[in-house]
């Protein structure tokens, strides 16, 4: 399952990411998205978690709870690929 993380502090790594993660189960993946001409964090991640029934439980813990001073916004991501919007 793949989980989008918001307003996470900028500071965050990703192995930061992780193991929050991972206390609700396996997680595969965990990337921060950041800014390509500055490189720093632009304040969201996507975490990729081995199982579904996992992912919602780490939805269901994290989202709203604090997390370095912030508080997270978190829901299962909605990552089609697909470019475009409307015009």
């Amino acid at each position: 399952m793949n989980i989008y993380i918001g307003n996470l502090p900028f500071e965050t790594t990703e192995e930061d990411l992780k193991q929050a993660f991972e206390a609700h189960g396996e997680v595969t993946s965990a990337q921060i998205i950041v800014d390509r001409y500055t490189g720093k964090s632009r304040g969201f991640a996507f975490v990729e978690m081995a199982d579904d029934a996992a992912g919602e439980a780490a939805i269901e813990a994290m989202n709203g709870s604090d997390f370095g001073g912030r508080q997270l916004k978190v829901s299962k991501a909605n990552r089609s690929g697909g470019g475009g919007g409307r015009g």
